[in-house]
């Protein structure tokens, strides 16, 4: 275990040091670019005035014969491009695969000092995030660059979510987690084939009747455990966790309603794999302006979060100042950003 006093001290002599705090940032959609598709990175310059974070995905859903096509175009995309407020992050291959070393030696090389990300897939433990920890540090070093780069794991096998919590506080890097589920239900011998969401089969019945009615049926969340795990894992590290893919790109409320349960549950975004999912993403992890608009009654009648106060007939008390506070507190970054959601939200 590595002492308190040196957990923030640089990994390599020359690397800048590790964050404290994670940046504040509004990361409501990572929306995921081909790179190896050149019309699709084309397109980059005018997504990034519409998405919160730009990701370059070189791993799975890229052929093997395309991976180094996929590296240098989003070498190429990352140069091209002024992403501003918007984050630019990559996938890069699994740590066992043989393009992983060449995609970081390169990537951080050539655009190190515009990468705020680098999402490791298929996440078991600390010992790959202290890995690519060190590897990192070595590579700022250097480069010359100025700013840590931040690891995202996806969490995506069994021995992964056995050891979210490690996972989680294995370095001041960590930017967050997103659920896999696809990944994990092979893993797991899960008998489906969707790529998130529900399943119709996973239900429970309503209790039987004595004149043998038909019973009503329930449809359960596959994916309700694991990702309250990681959310309180990654709540309790101070890190962010995320919802990741939602494979159906014909079922946009299917979409929103696994999105939204994602948003309630204190995920603070998803991924988007389709232009589609861009505006579900935005629309579901903005606050309510309703609900907005009841914390900022409540932050507005117990200023200094203590005591108790009716409003609108409901006991308010310090818990719920820290309820409002976080929705308040999204509806200022949403609206730095949006000023349509600024308007809706009188800020």
């Amino acid at each position: 275990m590595k002492l308190p006093r040196n957990f923030y001290k640089p990994l390599a002599i020359g690397a800048p040091a590790p964050c404290r705090e994670l940046p504040v940032r509004l990361e409501r959609m990572i929306h995921f670019v081909p790179p190896h598709i050149e019309k699709l990175r084309a397109k980059v310059r005018e997504l990034t005035g519409q998405v919160d974070v730009v990701l370059g995905n070189l791993e799975d859903a890229i052929p093997a014969d395309a991976k180094e096509e996929a590296r240098r175009g989003f070498i190429e995309m990352a140069k091209a491009n002024d992403f501003g407020a918007t984050g630019l992050w990559v996938r890069i291959n699994a740590l066992n695969s043989p393009w992983v070393l060449d995609d970081l030696m390169e990537i951080v090389e050539a655009v190190g000092y515009k990468l705020d990300v680098v999402m490791i897939p298929k996440v078991e433990g600390p010992w790959d995030i202290h890995y690519l920890d060190q590897l990192l540090a070595q590579l700022e070093a250097r480069h010359g660059l100025r700013k840590p780069i931040f690891i995202h794991a996806i969490l995506e096998t069994p021995e992964g979510v056995n050891n979210v919590e490690r996972i989680a506080t294995a370095s001041p890097r960590m930017h967050g987690m997103s659920l896999g589920p696809a990944d994990l239900a092979a893993s797991r011998a899960m008998k489906t084939t969707r790529v998130g969401g529900g399943h119709p089969e996973y239900k429970v019945l309503a209790d039987a009747t004595p004149g043998g009615e038909a019973r009503a049926a329930f449809q359960q969340d596959l994916w309700h455990y694991t990702l309250a795990r990681m959310v309180d894992a990654c709540a309790a590290a101070g890190i962010k966790a995320f919802y990741g893919p939602f494979g159906d790109f014909s079922d946009p409320d299917a979409c929103e309603a696994q999105f939204r349960n994602a948003f309630l549950l204190g995920c603070a975004g998803a991924w988007s794999l389709h232009p589609s999912q861009i505006d579900i993403a935005k629309r579901v992890f903005s606050p309510d302006p309703d609900e907005v608009k009841l914390a900022h009654k409540i932050i507005t009648a117990m200023p200094d979060g203590t005591g108790a106060v009716m409003i609108d007939g409901k006991m308010q008390d310090d818990a719920t100042w820290k309820q409002a506070k976080v929705v308040a507190d999204l509806a200022r970054l949403v609206a730095a950003k949006d000023p349509e959601m600024a308007a809706r939200y009188g800020l």
